[in-house]
């Protein structure tokens, strides 16, 4: 987090978090991603996710729910870059999310995003990934 800018004549810090370029949103329905997983989709999967992400898949209950939040940020992350690049598409497959200690998502900087982030003039990509009930959403921010 950057430093906070302080204003004398208030009472409030606000927090520079840096300019926002482009918002994406996108919303995946889970029991679609599990009839996949049921039914041994197993080429969606590879074709879809990096060896990494799929290698993070938990092999439990959640597993869904976990690909469905994975699906969705990649098109969260589409929406809100691809609008700024020349080209106007990119392969899905070169956006990866993975986990900070913590827990909480992150798009992980390949030199692939790089050279995108680079085209359409951005620094960051922020990530929120949630899910409820049967629908995972991931929210992303560009600056």
């Amino acid at each position: 987090m950057t430093s906070p800018v302080r204003f004398p004549f208030f009472r409030a810090i606000v927090y520079d978090i840096g300019m926002t370029r482009n918002i994406g949103i996108d919303t995946v329905y889970i029991p679609r991603i599990k009839k996949l997983l049921d039914n041994n989709e197993e080429a969606f999967f590879r074709h879809t996710f990096t060896e990494a992400e799929n290698r993070n898949a938990p092999q439990n209950f959640r597993k869904a729910e976990y690909y469905a939040g994975r699906f969705a940020a990649k098109e969260a992350v589409y929406k809100a870059l691809a609008p700024l690049l020349k080209k106007k598409h990119f392969d899905l497959r070169i956006v990866e999310t993975l986990h900070h200690e913590d827990g909480s998502p992150y798009i992980h900087i390949t030199e692939e995003i790089e050279a995108l982030m680079k085209e359409a003039e951005v620094s960051k990509i922020l990530l929120s990934v949630t899910g409820e009930q049967d629908y995972a959403t991931a929210f992303v921010i560009i600056e």
